[in-house]
């Protein structure tokens, strides 16, 4: 049994796991492409995404407070849920508020933790590459944790990019006064990803641990070209336009990966 920290009043670390994933595909009709948006629309709405969110509050074992939830025209879809450590009586709770009601900008104000997603599909006419990003953002106070979420996200989409920055705010103290800038051991964000998946990707890690900034990057190692057709068959397709549409593709990952415009 892991031995929990002796503090003294209550843990004042903010810990935010924010990371971005990308799916890939290769759509190259004009329909394609629209199709292509519309499953994407479909099969990550934001009751969907609401759902996905859910799983995790129960999993850093926190509670719902509120939930605020909008789809986008012409595409996307934005969730955010307002959690706590401890549970609060139910008549206290309001879960209908829908901030998302407005459409351009939307503030609200935050008991002590938040669970936020939004999703971004979008294509390129010129190059038949369409890409879906989802930016999810989990901050907490006190003891909870976000990482041990890390492989149930990744997990719930096709990501085929991932890019993980976690960081450990603020101080608490313990019994004795002595300040803790940092309540649990860490060395990596791989640390908390199982290594079924972490077998999946090449990863990168960029620490700064005098800050408790960590980071990190996945790009997956060995993609089948049949998972990034969009309603077709690669043995439609001639090899040599099989070998540019596998090279177009990855180029795009590594472009993605590394943040730059490498191959222009």
């Amino acid at each position: 049994m892991e031995n929990k920290l002796k503090l003294y009043g209550f843990n004042n670390l903010t810990k935010s796991l924010s990371f971005n994933i990308y799916d890939v595909c290769y759509a190259k009709s004009e329909r394609e492409q629209r199709d292509y948006i519309t499953y994407i629309d479909e099969q990550y709405n934001s009751e969907r995404l609401t759902h996905i969110l859910c799983r995790v509050t129960e999993m850093i074992g926190a509670h719902v407070l509120n939930i605020s939830k909008q789809d986008y025209d012409p595409q996307g879809a934005s969730v955010t849920i307002l959690i706590a450590e401890q549970e609060f009586p139910k008549d206290k709770i309001d879960r209908s508020c829908n901030l998302g009601q407005y459409s351009d900008t939307v503030v609200g104000h935050l008991d002590k933790s938040h669970v936020t997603v939004h999703t971004y599909p979008e294509f390129h006419p010129g190059n038949a590459i369409a890409t879906f990003r989802v930016d999810i953002d989990v901050a907490t106070c006190g003891e909870i944790s976000p990482l041990n979420t890390l492989n149930y996200l990744i997990g719930s989409f096709d990501s085929d990019i991932i890019t993980a920055d976690y960081r450990v705010r603020g101080f608490t103290r313990d019994v004795n006064g002595k300040k803790l800038f940092m309540d649990h051991p860490m060395t990596s964000i791989q640390n908390y990803i199982d290594n079924e998946t972490l077998d999946k990707y090449d990863a990168v890690d960029i620490n700064v641990y005098q800050a408790n900034l960590f980071h990190t990057k996945l790009l997956i190692k060995e993609p089948e070209l049949q998972n990034y057709l969009f309603n077709r068959d690669v043995l439609e397709i001639p090899p040599k336009e099989r070998l540019k549409i596998s090279n177009n593709l990855r180029k795009e990952m590594i472009e993605i990966f590394s943040g730059a415009n490498i191959f222009d």
